[in-house]
């Protein structure tokens, strides 16, 4: 079995704030001395596992990652007639299972019901929550020490399985992430650029007033994007209990997602869909290495008219990976690319089929 699984892609998105930091503009890092557009894995993250695509290929098997917890036990208490002091004090006894419980406030008294930072619950572990909540109401009763074991170590949520959970009281409960994903990063540099926009009340005939009734600004850019993930197929399937058969689902689902979904930051008011116009996917059991070392040089079209970005960007990466094989021997038992440029080669059916095929 081959362990590890690289995809590297290369994606170009039109001017667009894929991922906003706290000033509301684009992200960036300085790379190779150049500012370039970036775009968290945290983000990328997100979008994938909450994507249509990726939600409808694993359903049943997906988790949530959430402080509201106990907030959802409180209101299925209430609604099963118990009475509001006993549900706040049984929610936040459950919420507490899996994280510190915020502390009281008497301006917002289901404050506590809240837990202080993110957890991941699967699907298993929400089933024994509401099966609790269900046997508190049926027996009017607060929940038992017993009861309170809430938590898994074996699961089938693919999203903790990929990603990982930490829980800082409960380290017997956290699991490896299987996936490792990067900062995507643009392969050139970047100026961001500011977009001026006024609205337009449609009511206001301009007798008295023709001014807008908005003024806003936001920034802006486009970029080609180097992203690159690796999975750990053996750590995958070990943190699914064994079942080979979903982490192979996870896995395709995951690539299709990488390949085909984009960052949503202001996507109504930039329409930036884009699918990837390159994918290089390679497997095997050698020590994973990313090649965004490609791009440490950024990519510059200058005067040459008739070389564009991604063709450039491609050449570049195929000069780095067999470079590496040249110096280190084979990094990758196989590999296999899809192409969508000057160069058009492969398809997304034969790129999984390919992953599939080579990985076990």
């Amino acid at each position: 079995m081959n362990r590890f699984i690289q995809i590297h892609l290369l994606t170009s998105y039109p001017p667009a704030n894929l991922n906003r930091d706290d000033q509301g503009r684009p992200k960036t890092a300085k790379m190779g001395g150049a500012d370039r557009l970036r775009v968290s894995s945290q983000s990328l993250k997100r979008h994938w596992r909450t994507s249509e695509l990726f939600q409808q290929a694993l359903a049943g098997h997906l988790g949530t990652r959430t402080k509201m917890l106990g907030e959802g036990a409180y209101n299925k208490l209430l609604a099963g007639g118990i009475k509001e002091k006993d549900a706040l004090e049984w929610a936040k006894a459950i919420a507490g299972v899996f994280g510190k419980n915020k502390k009281a406030d008497k301006k917002e008294p289901l404050n506590e019901l809240e837990i202080e930072q993110l957890v991941h619950v699967s699907p298993q572990e929400q089933a024994q929550i509401n099966q609790l909540v269900q046997t508190l109401i049926e027996h009017q009763r607060a929940p038992e020490e017993g009861e309170l074991n809430l938590l898994r170590e074996a699961n089938t949520a693919v999203d903790i399985a990929l990603f990982g959970r930490m829980l800082a009281s409960k380290p017997a409960f956290n699991v490896e992430a299987a996936c490792q994903v990067a900062h995507a990063l643009s392969v050139h540099p970047v100026v961001i650029e500011d977009d001026y926009f006024t609205a337009v009340d449609d009511l206001n005939d301009g007798r008295e007033d023709a001014g807008s009734s908005h003024i806003g600004e936001t920034g802006f850019a486009a970029g080609l994007f180097y992203s690159y993930l690796c999975i750990n197929r053996e750590q995958l399937i070990d943190n699914l209990a064994g079942d080979v058969a979903l982490a192979d689902r996870a896995i395709a689902a995951l690539i299709e997602a990488a390949v085909k979904v984009p960052p949503s930051g202001k996507q109504n008011s930039f329409a930036h869909q884009g699918y990837a116009s390159y994918v290089l996917a390679e497997v095997g059991n050698q020590q994973p290495r990313s090649l965004s070392v490609a791009y440490l040089k950024p990519i510059e079209v200058g005067g040459k008219v008739d070389t564009d970005y991604l063709t450039q960007a491609v050449a570049a990466i195929r000069h780095q990976y067999r470079g590496f094989d040249q110096a280190y021997g084979q990094c990758a038992e196989r590999r296999y690319e899809l192409v969508v440029g000057d160069e058009v080669s492969g398809s997304l059916p034969e790129l999984l089929a390919f992953v599939a095929d080579t990985s076990h």
